[in-house]
């Protein structure tokens, strides 16, 4: 390719600092506790532009979407399916857990999704996405007020393969300060290590490594209050959920030791609040594997995107360790140690 010459993915890319509007299943949650939704795929009423095969249409898979609006940049994410023979959709936006679309149309290469609808008092909140050379172009729109400006490319697969050997454990917190890690909001920052221990003494920002990590294998420990709401994002993109909320409020997608919306746990455990637990997380490619307290409750499942909270949705990179902060105090975490792939 000569010099000088600008690509479409160069267009892209200048709309592709991350996009997107805070999509929630519940008007309370940012990317922690929330009322139970179900993930499921609900097939919509839509016009295709020219029959085609069954299930055949530009933007079946999934994608990893950024939305720049005019004061922030954040990551999404969508899924298109075939769904007994039509098109359904289901949709992570920046904050809360995934969801389907139930209102959507498709005409070609031109997808339109309905997120909010329109009431007396607001116009619908609409995202106009338009598919060429597997990239996604589109914008954000209240009525015809554009918003923001949406950019994206095909997720990647992610079929790591897994690592014959691991290196040893490293520490990823050195017990005694925080300068292995940095707070998502300094001036809501309140981690500080305490007796060995990286503690939030207060709802706040997040906290995150300053290293970031491909494939790994995670221990970590961890002491949860009553009520309280946690987790750890996975190369700051996938939450493994660690909560104490009370009974009924969150379902097994979003419940202690899942990929939260994605995965559940297979097997249930008796809750330890306030009590320290361990739990074991081996990453390859997009294929997770949770043990907690020596029993494994998600075995080698694929993590289909990204969760709520993510960072970013740039799923070919490397990423941090992020902690969630910001829905309790008290939470509590010792011994984070890392092991890598060994290099053959």
């Amino acid at each position: 390719m000569g010099v000088g010459v600008k690509t479409e993915r160069d267009e892209l890319t200048s709309l592709n600092p991350l996009i997107s509007l805070d999509i929630r299943c519940d008007s309370t949650h940012n990317a922690g506790m929330r009322q139970p939704c179900l993930v499921l795929l609900v097939s919509s009423t839509l016009l295709l532009a020219a029959p085609g095969k069954k299930g055949d249409n530009a933007f079946t898979g999934r994608w990893d979407l950024t939305i720049k609006t005019a004061n922030r940049i954040d990551p999404s994410w969508i899924e298109v399916m075939d769904k007994d023979g039509k098109p359904a959709v289901r949709l992570q936006g920046r904050g809360g857990s995934v969801r389907p679309i139930d209102d959507f149309k498709l005409e070609g290469t031109r997808l339109t999704l309905i997120i909010s609808p329109a009431a007396e008092d607001r116009a619908a909140i609409t995202w106009e996405l338009n598919v060429k050379s597997n990239l996604i172009t589109g914008a954000v729109k209240r009525g015809q007020e554009t918003l923001g400006q949406i950019g994206g490319q095909h997720a990647p697969e992610l079929k790591n393969k897994p690592p014959k050997a691991w290196m040893p454990p490293e520490a990823l917190f050195n017990g005694k300060d925080l300068s292995w890690w940095e707070p998502g909001s300094p001036a809501e920052n309140h981690w500080v290590a305490r007796d060995g221990e990286l503690v939030n003494e207060q709802a706040g920002s997040n906290l995150h490594t300053t290293g970031k990590f491909d494939d790994f294998k995670l221990h970590l420990e961890f002491n949860c209050p009553e009520g309280g709401n946690s987790g750890i994002y996975l190369r700051g993109r996938y939450q493994v959920q660690i909560e104490y909320a009370a009974e009924g409020v969150n379902d097994k997608l979003h419940g202690m030791g899942s990929i939260y919306g994605f995965l559940a746990p297979t097997r249930d455990a008796p809750g330890k609040a306030g009590e320290w637990e361990a739990m074991d997380v081996t990453l390859v490619g997009r294929w997770v594997t949770i043990v907690r307290n020596g029993v494994t409750i998600i075995d080698n499942q694929e993590i289909p995107g990204i969760t709520g909270g993510a960072l970013d949705s740039n799923e070919d990179t490397q990423g941090p360790f992020n902690l969630q902060g910001t829905h309790v105090s008290g939470m509590r975490f010792r011994n984070l140690r890392v092991s890598i792939p060994k290099r053959q």
